[in-house]
């Protein structure tokens, strides 16, 4: 038998190829959208990937299935209650997929959402008994899957759908089983996943608080409280995945020149600027949006820019655009037109404008000084954690609006001269508050670097009225 993780970092995103090698044929599981990593590790191997197998319709990210479906043939599956459009076939509990020697059988366990499903692997040549277990979005290491994404009003019965799949389904297996999870640390798909990859259901039955013994009752009201920000653009990437992604196909280079990028600008488009954010202060396009091209930036488009409108990335060269093109295109980001392969030399040159400065971070013995200046200059405080977050203690006077509904609200931000200062917990999700509110006309932004991590650690006043 043949297993082999791969993982996005970032996003969190776990995927598998598993086959059995002495007949050549293998399955992916829950793909990503770069689907080429999946063939070529077939090639070498010398497997044919006959099945894709999704463990539910991901609410995160945007899956490959259909892209690898087009170039493979292999069957698209998922569980029954996904009635989804592309789906080949269907499974349902006690239905089993047959790789050779390798047999996963499909045990339905809903709580992340209706449709969710874990498949127990044999290598039958070994034992008839599971060894190994894609448990999707079920269970994770240290934590379980969250029951909102499908929408609040459904989190409850959601919830004891949870309690079930693992009380009276997982937790029935033996202690030895190596669970494989569909993510890992990074996702918002949990509260909060642990750093390794993969555990056992022992260790998990042990020291996950989320499997201490508790009534459903109590189950429900710990899995439903406390819960993160929600994935941006979470409900697009559902109906996305429910009707299946548009082929992406192979992700060729497009580079632009200045000439060729204005009339695209002319009609709407966004310059979203990848480069470090030391070049990009000393000077950029008056407008663009910054956000540099790490592991965060499918995390963080979402929150920037709209999914709809076309966008001309400011990347280093053809490998940087592949890859950025890559990550937007799992949040559902599909319309990048190209890269600006210029200079901005070039775009000077041409009598355009150029701008320097940008959001700037501060720490907390800076902030704390400001707020304690009663002039002009004195920042109006925007928390972007979630509201559990903000009521367990925040800068005094801060206003609360979580992430995911800044856009929303950004008549409650007022501009009246004074400087706005983004916090969260870290410095990262402000990071993507204070691009947002650039892009929307805020002139002095900053961001707390450290967030209230760092503002508790400089012994700084805290509310929590």
């Amino acid at each position: 038998m043949f297993n082999q993780q791969f993982f996005i970092e970032g996003l969190g995103c776990a995927s598998y190829l598993i086959g059995c090698e002495s007949q050549g044929v293998a399955a992916v599981i829950d793909p990503d959208r770069d689907v080429q990593k999946y063939l070529d590790t077939a090639n070498e191997r010398g497997l044919t990937i006959t099945y894709i197998i999704e463990t539910h319709l991901h609410a995160d990210h945007v899956s490959g299935n259909t892209d690898l479906a087009q170039r493979t043939g292999a069957k698209i599956l998922v569980h029954e209650a996904a009635a989804a459009d592309f789906a080949d076939e269907t499974v349902k509990e006690g239905d089993s997929i047959q790789l050779g020697n390798v047999r996963l059988d499909v045990l339905h366990t809903p709580g992340h959402t209706p449709e969710s499903i874990t498949l127990l692997v044999s290598d039958t040549t070994r034992s008839e008994e599971p060894w190994l277990a894609f448990t999707g979005d079920t269970l994770f290491v240290n934590d379980i899957g969250r029951p909102d994404l499908v929408g609040m009003e459904a989190a409850r019965q959601l919830a004891g759908d949870m309690f079930t799949s693992l009380f009276e389904k997982l937790l029935q297996q033996d202690d030895s089983l190596l669970i494989l999870p569909g993510h890992g640390a990074g996702s918002l798909c949990g509260k909060s996943i642990g750093a390794m990859k993969s555990t056992t259901l022992g260790y998990e039955r042990r020291f996950n608080p989320a499997l201490s013994p508790r009534s459903r009752d109590e189950f429900v009201e710990y899995d439903i409280n406390n819960l993160p920000e929600q994935p941006g653009n979470h409900g697009r990437i559902k109906q996305m995945n429910q009707q299946g992604p548009a082929v992406l196909g192979a992700v060729a280079a497009k580079p632009l020149t200045v000439q060729e990028s204005l009339p695209i600008f002319q009609q709407g488009a966004a310059m979203l600027d990848l480069r470090p954010k030391a070049e990009y202060v000393q000077r950029h396009v008056p407008g663009s949006v910054h956000l540099e091209a790490d592991d965060q930036l499918s995390n963080r488009i979402g929150y920037v820019l709209p999914p709809h409108i076309p966008i001309v990335l400011v990347a280093a060269d053809d490998a940087a655009y592949r890859e950025a093109v890559y990550s937007l295109a799992r949040v559902g980001y599909e319309k990048v037109v190209g890269y600006l392969a210029e200079s901005l030399d070039v775009w000077e040159a041409m009598g355009l404008p150029v701008a320097s400065g940008d959001i700037q971070d501060i720490n907390a013995q800076e902030l704390n000084e400001m707020m304690l200046n009663g002039n002009g200059s004195r920042p109006i405080v925007v928390d972007v954690r979630e509201s559990w977050e903000f009521q367990q203690g925040h800068i005094p006077e801060a206003l609360s609006i979580p992430l995911g509904q800044v856009a929303a609200r950004l008549g409650e931000i007022e501009k009246n001269g004074r400087p706005i200062a983004v916090v969260c917990a870290s410095g990262n999700r402000s990071q993507s508050a204070a691009a947002l509110l650039g892009r929307n006309g805020y002139e002095t932004i900053y961001n707390l670097a450290g967030g209230t991590t760092g503002w508790r650690m400089a012994g700084l006043p805290i509310s929590r009225n």
